[in-house]
């Protein structure tokens, strides 16, 4: 986080409280290590990004609010980066940045040429292109987070996301995610969707 803003002890600051939101207790997926494996892709795809400052503050937001039972988790968290960043010396333009970039996090759909919005969604859903133990891992969290929902409902509204994530023509925008993470993602969504409705 220091060298992402201006004032390294208003960064280290901020990085405290994202990181205490990031290990909240009903976080099981949406936790510290999934913020460490994002910042991570990133820099896998250090060339794409135009302000890789943005796309990396928006890793530290994007899911800095999290509740499973909630449907406006991105926009929260937005609105969050769009409180605590310019207290920490951010200048308007890369706030601005970040939190549409968060928001972006929703459709995970970027523009063509929004080379910055590809490169957050990329790592965001590099997860999906996990080898096969990884993979069930970060499923089994998933269900985990949503505990509380029954399993045919579960299953149901799980089915519905893996269906709407195969139906795109493209998983990952950037070159590198098309060339590493596309044909793996594409069978481990496969594979869970089929374990999902037998």
């Amino acid at each position: 986080m220091k060298p992402l803003l201006p004032d390294p002890v208003e960064a280290a600051a901020l990085a405290a409280e994202l990181l205490a939101r990031w290990a909240e207790p009903h976080r099981v997926y949406h936790a510290v290590p999934h913020l460490a494996a994002v910042l991570d892709r990133l820099d896998e795809l250090a060339d794409h990004p135009a302000d890789p400052a943005a796309v990396a503050l928006a890793a530290w937001f994007h899911d800095a609010v999290y509740d499973p039972a909630a449907g406006d988790n991105e926009e929260r968290s937005a609105v969050l980066a769009e409180t605590l960043l310019p207290a920490a010396g951010c200048p308007a333009g890369r706030t601005a940045a970040v939190a549409r970039l968060v928001r972006l996090t929703a459709t995970h759909a970027p523009e063509p040429g929004d080379r910055d919005g590809e490169a957050l969604c990329d790592a965001d859903l590099a997860v999906l292109a996990g080898p096969p133990q990884e993979y069930a891992h970060y499923a089994a969290a998933v269900r985990r987070e949503y505990a509380s929902v029954p399993e045919p409902a579960f299953r149901e509204g799980r089915a519905a996301v893996l269906r709407r994530l195969l139906a795109l023509p493209a998983l990952y925008r950037t070159p590198y995610g098309s060339r590493h993470w596309e044909a793996t993602a594409r069978f481990n969504l496969r594979a869970e969707l089929e374990l999902l409705t037998v």
